[in-house]
């Protein structure tokens, strides 16, 4: 089994999503033993985002900069590396909304037509496996679950389903530790309910 493990926080060591992201991907190797782990940590080695000269080369154009070649071909090896995990691990917190712009980054990397999803007679069809497990720890310092008075402003995880569901990834958990900025007590209390909501996973 291969489990791919993306963290795209830039706060380091002080960030509340990587920690939770680790616990997750410790338990899932507890869970099943011999798992292979990739860890692509996108704040420390970022893609370039999207520009008019990655999609010339994606349409057969000349790629004469070393730079744009190297970019490609990470965003290859990210392609590569989704394609095959049976269980991917997001460390997602929420920067003004949504997700750092280095997870959209990585985003844009691999959801490619032909790849990770197609359009057939009734529309787009995702093609990863459904079977795919997918974690996302995520982190946001105000509180934006469904009934809360923000729950409008949450562009990070309705965003994060509507993406992986697109490509077929519909297996879904997120591990949510929000209020963050709310206090140490507050912070306390929603790491420790995360922690225990990822201590009683099963599979």
């Amino acid at each position: 089994m291969q489990l791919l493990h993306i963290d795209s926080s830039v706060l380091g060591p002080h960030s509340a999503s990587r920690a939770l992201s680790a616990e997750i991907v410790a338990k899932q190797v507890a869970l099943h033993p011999g798992i292979q782990v990739t860890h692509r940590d996108l704040a420390a080695d970022a893609a370039l985002h999207l520009s008019s000269a990655h999609l010339a080369a994606a349409q057969g154009g000349a790629i004469e900069d070393p730079s744009l070649r190297q970019d490609l071909a990470k965003g290859g090896s990210y392609l590569e590396e989704l394609l095959r995990a049976d269980i991917v691990v997001i460390g997602a917190p929420m920067y003004n909304f949504t997700i750092p712009s280095q997870l959209k980054a990585w985003i844009d990397r691999v959801l490619v037509a032909g790849k990770t999803f197609r359009y057939g007679p009734s529309g787009p069809e995702g093609l990863l496996s459904a079977k795919t497990k997918v974690f996302i720890a995520s982190s946001r310092g105000n509180v934006y679950q469904a009934g809360s008075p923000n729950a409008a402003l949450d562009h990070q995880e309705s965003y994060l389903r509507g993406v992986l569901a697109f490509i077929g990834l519909t297996d879904v958990t997120i591990v949510r530790a929000e209020g963050l900025a709310f206090g140490p007590e507050a912070k306390a209390a929603a790491m420790s309910k995360a922690r225990e909501n990822i201590a009683a996973m099963l599979a």
